[in-house]
């Protein structure tokens, strides 16, 4: 199991935290997701593909920034 993070700007506030964490864990092969608001990123468990993590994360209304 390896561990992504992921920058991600637009997020704000803990709705917006929950909207991310709930985007990532419908990815296939995610296992676990962490978001921290401070410093504006996820931390993602497991194996999923990266274009599919960002896909989710834009479908959410947020931006992955790589």
């Amino acid at each position: 199991m390896s561990e992504t993070i992921l920058k991600i700007e637009g997020m704000s506030c803990n709705h917006c935290k929950a909207a991310v964490e709930e985007a990532l864990k419908e990815v296939a092969g995610v296992i676990g997701v962490q978001v921290d608001l401070a410093k504006n990123q996820a931390v993602v468990s497991g194996s999923p593909e990266h274009a599919a993590m960002v896909k989710a994360v834009d479908e959410a209304g947020f931006k992955v920034v790589e």
